[in-house]
């Protein structure tokens, strides 16, 4: 019988046993089946509801896009040449998008919009939604000097006002003619921070809001015969006018921004959800080794009987996979799931299917992430099972105190570590981000182990108590076999992650809420004509005349080259690619500007007249690979400008006054228009005192657009706090791992606990002593898990807050009290949970057994 023979009739008695094992149910195996599931759902409903709204994306390309191609243009028009180039492609739709204050004609109120002004061709694709339902044409027609417009429900509210009713915008009387209820290219316009308000192109016209350095995005999209040809024309169109600094994209990637921030939520998600799996992979591996415990005899049998180790061996892998694979098809049932029921929740925001629809891919790398996680986790336990003799087996012993199995199950366990690693990174957005997230999970895992250690050494030299109870608790800290190592490393990760997500959530909302706004200015004005700085400066200092008032040259450009190599062709890491999506306000200075420093380099002369120059941002540079001497090529109202790095400088981004990536020397644009930028400062100033200098600003400059800087910061704390209830949710997800952990370690642990209460109890303990004693074990568990998950999840809040985000981090004593409230609850509680029918155990049957 040649060698491949007789292994294969040994793997099919190995599978035959196997089977006929399971016979007896999953008894033990519950919780082994939890920790997988969830964690392979967590992972197949993330990617699956990513997959499912990018898909819809790309599906709908032509109604978010509202066309076939698009070429964006900012703050000039299409000249000639190139209007007629897009004519020439087929149906064309033009618009024009900007930010001005729409007021109430008695100058009693005013606020924000959101302005787009279309032809009568749009939408090319898809319908407008408003109430009344009816053409469009007659929803924006103009009488007697009044233009009709529909307007977001959010700006009546804002106004106070109804359909029907009249307002101003800039110079022109604007009538609600009623409500925009659906926008079918609203997501591929971008996030915006005010309502919308929808006008014809004779409107905008007449409000006279156009003027020279006008914050305007003029907009053409085209609908085409052939959609095949659309990749060609955007190819004639980047190779026939180089210079003409427009944005071009195609219904193929209708909403590129939106898809790129679902892909990094997805991936910070998944990871999460890996952090759940690799936590629940504690849980396999006691399930594991609690169950081949169970098994002594059954194995010494085996062995007795001259069955060899490696099939013995084989016919419990065999079952741990048949397991594993039960609880990753209920993980992939639960996750396939996921996007159908979001979907009830989200069709009205996202563009995502409510149909149910599996996506193979998602639940193909789920699977594959629970299997690794299963296998690289009990594959030691195994190892053990394997190691121990038929004799000790027989006697009762278990497998806590075995030496480390030998190298082959070690290396086996490595490389299936190595292959859940490397497939997180290599199915990362950010593999930096991935690498960098695994390896604070590894480096948790061995601290926490560490801790563990210590407590157990601190336990041992602790000086000796008088209460039996906390004597015996101190003792089962210690001991061989104790739970510690289980309940510091099951219930810590998850309890760190926690703190960790609480820690950056609170910091970040009271910068946004309370150090933030005392900083900010209190207002932005944009779009200032030159005659007007002088009366508006002087407006200013009379109604707020305690205010610092800053003001800039502005101007929008977009960034086409380094070095003369396109930025398009370019590897960029995404920490510097925002610098590179559409236009960048760009500004001149003869000075440093007062919020920054320079890091290297040096300021050019206040009558410098030689090549241009630029002084690029020292962060975004590092990221973008740039040092000083490098070119950077720019368009600026269709001409490309060329100009050297002279300096890097620090900028105060979290400041939230006037800052610019870039700052060029005034000889560069020279004679370019332009409009102005201007903020106020006055952190003494009252909601009235603002409320007054808005209301004199729009009233007096009403092609002025005014922000207020606590409104932006109020949306942004809404939207940080939809983001932060999602990733709660996830985090979630890895503390009832690790408490499905903790619980999988104490069932693992009460056969222990039923001979050590058996013995106590014959010895004269009371069942209220070895209460208190458990319970006094169990508080300084949880006590020390929380202790280090304060400090873990601290210092990683820290680095997050003050290191990235480069905002001001403090420690949270109501984070710390909430920590300790649930460490102490879900230890102590499940602990008792355990015992409670330990402590109930007949003591003959148990020391017949000793």
């Amino acid at each position: 019988m040649t060698a491949h023979v007789a292994s294969g009739l040994r793997l099919g008695l190995a599978f035959r046993l196997a089977l006929r094992e399971m016979r007896g149910g999953l008894k033990g195996f519950y919780i082994f089946l939890a920790c997988v599931a969830l964690g392979t759902a967590a992972i197949a409903g993330v990617n699956s509801l990513s997959q499912s709204i990018t898909m819809s994306i790309a599906s709908q390309g032509r109604e978010l896009l509202a066309g076939d191609i698009r070429f964006e243009l900012n703050n000039r028009v299409a000249t000639p040449e190139e209007k007629a180039f897009i004519d020439d492609m087929g149906t064309i739709a033009v618009s024009a998008g900007l930010r001005s204050m729409a007021r109430l004609p008695d100058g009693s109120n005013q606020a924000l919009v959101e302005l787009k002004a279309v032809d009568g061709a749009y939408p090319l694709y898809g319908k407008l939604e408003s109430e009344p339902a009816a053409p469009l044409a007659g929803l924006l027609a103009s009488h007697g000097g009044v233009h009709d417009a529909l307007a977001a429900p959010l700006l009546l509210e804002r106004l106070g006002i109804k359909a029907g009713d009249e307002i101003l915008l800039g110079t022109a009387r604007i009538r609600i003619s009623g409500l925009i209820i659906r926008e079918p290219d609203a997501l591929s316009d971008g996030f915006g921070f005010a309502p919308r308000l929808l006008l014809s192109a004779e409107a905008l016209t007449a409000s006279g809001l156009v003027q020279t350095g006008s914050l305007v995005e003029h907009v053409y999209k085209v609908k085409v015969d052939d959609p095949s040809s659309v990749p060609a024309l955007r190819r004639q169109a980047e190779e026939k006018f180089p210079q003409a600094g427009w944005s071009i994209r195609t219904s193929q990637n209708a909403a590129p921004a939106l898809t790129a921030n679902i892909t990094r939520f997805s991936q910070f998600l998944t990871l999460v959800g890996l952090t759940a799996l690799i936590v629940g992979g504690v849980g396999v591996a006691n399930a594991v080794r609690s169950y081949l415990d169970s098994k002594r005899g059954v194995i010494a049998t085996f062995k007795c009987v001259g069955a060899p180790a490696a099939t013995v061996t084989a016919i419990y892998l065999i079952q741990i996979l048949m397991i594993a694979l039960i609880g990753i098809g209920i993980g992939l049932v639960l996750g396939a799931l996921i996007p159908f029921v979001a979907a009830q929740f989200l069709a009205g925001m996202l563009p995502v299917s409510t149909a149910f629809q599996l996506y193979p891919a998602a639940l193909g790398l789920a699977a594959l992430f629970g299997l690794l996680t299963a296998l690289a986790f009990a594959i030691l336990p195994l190892g053990h099972a394997r190691e121990v003799p038929a004799t000790a087996l027989f006697r009762e012993q278990s497998f806590e105190r075995s030496r480390l199995p030998s190298w082959p199950y070690l290396l086996a366990a490595a490389l299936c570590l190595a292959a859940l690693a490397g497939l997180a990174i290599l199915t990362a957005y950010d593999r930096r981000i991935s690498l960098t997230f695994l390896g604070a999970i590894a480096f948790a895992f061995i601290v926490l182990r560490g801790v563990a250690v210590l407590v157990a050494m601190l336990a041992r030299r602790s000086p000796r108590v008088s209460s039996p109870a906390f004597r015996l608790a101190i003792g089962n800290i210690h001991r061989p076999g104790a739970l510690t190592p289980s309940v510091v490393l099951s219930l810590g990760l998850g309890l760190a992650l926690l703190v960790t997500i609480a820690l950056i959530d609170g910091n970040l909302r009271r910068e946004l809420t309370g150090n933030l706004p005392e900083r900010a200015p209190n207002f932005f004005f944009v779009d200032i004509q030159s005659a007007e700085v002088d009366g508006f400066r002087t407006l200013l200092q009379k109604t707020l005349p305690q205010g610092k008032i800053v003001e800039v040259p502005m101007l929008r450009g977009r960034i086409l080259a380094f070095n003369g190599q396109d930025v398009t062709k370019m590897n960029v890491p995404p920490g510097g690619q925002w610098v590179l999506r559409g236009d960048r306000g760009i500004t001149y200075a003869k000075n440093r500007p007062e919020n920054s420093s320079l890091t290297q380099g040096s300021w050019w002369a206040p009558d410098y007249s030689g090549e241009p120059l630029v002084s690029f941002s020292a962060e975004e540079a590092g990221e973008l690979g740039l040092k000083l001497g490098d070119t950077v090529t720019i368009n600026v109202l269709g001409r490309n400008i060329t100009a050297r790095i002279a300096n890097f400088r620090r900028v105060e981004w979290e400041s939230l006054s006037i800052n610019f990536v870039m700052v060029f020397s005034p000889n560069t644009f020279a004679g370019a228009p332009h409009a102005w930028l201007a903020t106020v400062i006055d952190p003494n100033a009252t909601a009235a005192d603002e409320a007054a200098a808005l209301k004199a600003v729009t009233n007096a400059y009403p092609t002025i657009t005014s922000v207020r800087v606590k409104d932006a910061l109020d949306i942004i704390n809404q939207l940080l706090g939809q983001l932060a209830t999602a990733i709660r949710a996830a985090a979630a997800v890895a503390l009832v791992a690790s408490v499905l952990v903790l619980a999988g370690a104490l069932a693992a642990g009460n056969r222990a606990r039923t001979h050590d209460a058996v013995v106590l109890k014959t010895l004269g303990a009371t069942r209220s002593t070895l209460i208190r004693a458990f319970c006094y074990e169990y508080a300084m568990l949880g006590l020390s898990t929380a202790i280090f998950a304060l400090f873990a999840g601290g210092m990683a809040a820290w680095y997050v807050v003050s290191q990235v985000m480069t905002l001001p981090s403090s420690f949270l004593p109501d984070v710390a009290l909430v920590t300790m409230a649930v460490a102490l609850i879900v230890t102590v509680g499940f602990g008792l949970a355990g015992t409670w029918r330990v402590l109930g155990q007949k003591a003959a049957p148990v020391l017949r057994e000793l």
